[in-house]
């Protein structure tokens, strides 16, 4: 039974979805962010730390059931000529809580990689989790690298872990940042009456998963989460649309148009993303529930409570 959780980048969209839906349920959280104090929320521990330092870490975890390790800050675009800093700003933190757990392997880990970002993108079919991982982003290439960090922490200290790899999520809570989801991008740009710079023709096809989905998922993966093998989840709706496509269906869920300008497109972005998720439907009997369409009518409804 998993009643305390430590949730390492608890601030951001997904880390604070998944602690509010954890207090819900009822479960203790440590929520681990750099700022600190950033979930209003009775039963949840605030930590301010950017888990650099392997006894800082460790010191979390004594009375821990379970770590779920969000913790990230880049993209393929932001660190797209810049290898040293998925090196200094990914891995280093993750390096650090993996030093740390060598003294907890009983300890459970769910780590989120990325599905997006690590999938050959001339696969004919929907990628599995068994595929050979082919990078095209420095992005991607350190969600491969932390992968096999953790496979290799797992099999010296008899550690167990669930890598998640989630596609594109959106919805409520996913504030608009410059580089980071196109659906606040484009949404945001609606409701200010902006144009959207779009990288390409808008050929490019993605996954989108609505950020409830992923939460379920997750809460299930702890539920039945190994202390001593890893398993690799994709998670991921099913459904693919190109980014005209997208762009399209928020008009549609705004009920006003989106004036676009496009630019030459960029080597870093893969021209189609379609993934799997029928492992995490048969291990966890898990099923994505809301369509894109909803979910995007969701995310505008959600938006307009929000000051611009």
């Amino acid at each position: 039974m998993i009643s305390r959780v430590l949730v390492i980048g608890a601030g951001g969209f997904i880390g604070r979805a998944l602690c509010q839906a954890l207090n819900v349920q009822g479960t203790r959280v440590k929520a681990v962010s750099r700022r600190g104090q950033l979930l209003n929320l009775p039963g949840i521990e605030q930590i301010a730390s950017d888990c650099r330092n392997p006894s800082e870490v460790a010191t979390s975890l004594g009375d821990i059931d379970a770590v779920v390790y969000l913790a990230a800050c880049s993209t393929p675009g932001s660190s797209a000529g810049k290898p040293s800093a998925e090196l200094s700003e990914n891995l280093a933190p993750l390096m650090a809580t993996l030093e740390a757990l060598q003294g907890h392997p009983s300890i459970p880990l769910i780590y989120f990689s990325s599905a997006g970002a690590i999938y050959d993108e001339q696969a004919a079919v929907a990628s599995c989790e068994s595929d050979l991982p082919r990078p095209r982003s420095y992005h991607g290439a350190a969600k491969v690298a932390a992968e096999q960090f953790i496979g290799a922490w797992a099999r010296q200290f008899g550690g167990g872990a669930t890598i998640i790899r989630p596609s594109n999520v959106y919805g409520p809570g996913q504030a608009e940042k410059a580089g980071f989801g196109i659906v606040p991008a484009a949404l945001g740009c609606i409701r200010r009456d902006e144009a959207l710079t779009v990288w390409g023709d808008g050929s490019a096809v993605r996954d989108y998963l609505y950020i409830d989905d992923l939460v379920d998922l997750t809460l299930a993966a702890l539920e039945q989460a190994s202390a001593s093998e890893v398993r690799t989840l994709n998670a991921a709706s099913g459904e693919c649309v190109s980014l005209n496509e997208l762009l399209s269906l928020a008009e549609l869920a705004s009920g006003q148009a989106l004036r676009r300008q496009y630019i030459l497109g960029r080597t870093v972005d893969a021209s189609r993303v379609s993934i799997s998720a029928d492992c995490a439907r048969q291990t966890l009997g898990w099923r994505p529930a809301v369509p894109l369409a909803e979910g995007l009518k969701r995310t505008w409804l959600w938006l307009n409570t929000t000051p611009l």
